[in-house]
C-alpha cells in the first residue's frame, strides 16, 4: 500500500548558516517533472524503479534504483520514471555554506549526479531519521537534520566509490595504502603510478575521484597533519619535526605549514599545546 505524501518546509533560523534543511518530502511520482529550477539545493532517494534524470552539466542519467541524485540549486532538470510506471521518492532541501565544500571535494557531483546504493536500507534509515528530526522542529532537531543530511552527503560518496570497476576500486585502495606507508619519505609520483602500471595522468585520476586530492596533495595533508601531532605532543624543534615528516627544509616547511593552518608552525604549538 502506498504511503500517504509528505512535504515540510521550514526556513533557516539565521542567514550565512553552513548546512540547514528546508524541506522534506514523501511521494510516489508518475510523471516526469520537466525543466523545472530549484532555488535550493536537492537530494532526490529513488528505492525502486527505472526512469532518467538531465541536467546541462550531466546531461542524461539513467536512473536504476534504489540509487539517489543530488541537483544543486539553479540547475535545469527534468527527471522521472519510465514512461508507464511510477517510483517511491524521498527527496530533501538544502542550503548553507558548507554546500561549496561539499561539492569542491567531490561528495556531491555536479558532473555525475546520480548514485546506485549498494545499500537501500542504509539510506532510507538516514532519510527516516531526517525526517523525524525535521519534523520536530526545534533547534538541536534541525541541528541533528542537517548532520544526517551530511552524513548522507558522505555515504553517497562511499557508494559512488564502491561502483563501477571493483578491481579498478580495490588497486586505488591499495595504492592509497602505498602512499600512507611512504608519506613521510621522498616518494616519485611517476615511480610510484609505474609502480601499479598506469601513467601519472591515471594516478592522478582515480586519486582525485576517490580521494577529491591530488596523490601530492594527499601526501602533504599526511605530513602536515603528523606534524601537528608532534608540534602539540613534543618537544622537537622545527626543523626536527620538518625532518621526521620527509620535508629537508624547515623554512620550506614553515611555509607550507602557513599556507594550510593560516599561522606558524610555532603558533600553532602555542595555541594546542597538550604537555
Amino acid at each position: 500500500m502506498t504511503e500517504a505524501p509528505i512535504a515540510l518546509y521550514r526556513s533557516p533560523s539565521s542567514e550565512g548558516m553552513a548546512l540547514a534543511v528546508t524541506g522534506f518530502g514523501r511521494q510516489r511520482i508518475g510523471t516526469r517533472i520537466t525543466n523545472r529550477r530549484l532555488p535550493m539545493h536537492a537530494v532526490v532517494l529513488v528505492e525502486a524503479g527505472d526512469g532518467t534524470l538531465q541536467t546541462a552539466k550531466a546531461g542524461l542519467q539513467e536512473i536504476n534504483g534504489p540509487s539517489l541524485f543530488w541537483l544543486p540549486a539553479g540547475t535545469l532538470h527534468s527527471y522521472g520514471p519510465t514512461n508507464g510506471t511510477s517510483w517511491e521518492e524521498r527527496w530533501a532541501l538544502f542550503e548553507g555554506t558548507l554546500i561549496a565544500d561539499l561539492i569542491r571535494q567531490r561528495l556531491i557531483s555536479p558532473t555525475e549526479p546520480v548514485v546506485r546504493l549498494q545499500n537501500l536500507r542504509e539510506m532510507q534509515h538516514l532519510f527516516g531519521a531526517l525526517h523525524s528530526d525535521f519534523a520536530a522542529g526545534d533547534p538541536l532537531s534541525l541541528a541533528s537534520a542537517a548532520a544526517t543530511l551530511h552524513r548522507i552527503a558522505v555515504q553517497s560518496a562511499r557508494h559512488a566509490n564502491a561502483g563501477g570497476d571493483n578491481g579498478a576500486n580495490v588497486e586505488i585502495e591499495l595504492i592509497i595504502e602505498t602512499l600512507q606507508r611512504r608519506a613521510f619519505e621522498p616518494v616519485d609520483m611517476h615511480s610510484l603510478a609505474q609502480e601499479f602500471g598506469m601513467s601519472p595522468a591515471t594516478l592522478r585520476r582515480h586519486f582525485q575521484a576517490a580521494l577529491g586530492l591530488s596523490p601530492k596533495a594527499f601526501q602533504l595533508r599526511l605530513r602536515i597533519d603528523r606534524a601537528k601531532q608532534l608540534l602539540t605532543t613534543s618537544d622537537r624543534s622545527i626543523e626536527a619535526i620538518a625532518y621526521a615528516v620527509g620535508i629537508d627544509d624547515a623554512f620550506y616547511f614553515s611555509r607550507l605549514f602557513q599556507n594550510r593552518e593560516h599561522c606558524s608552525p610555532s603558533e600553532f604549538r602555542r595555541h594546542y599545546r597538550r604537555t
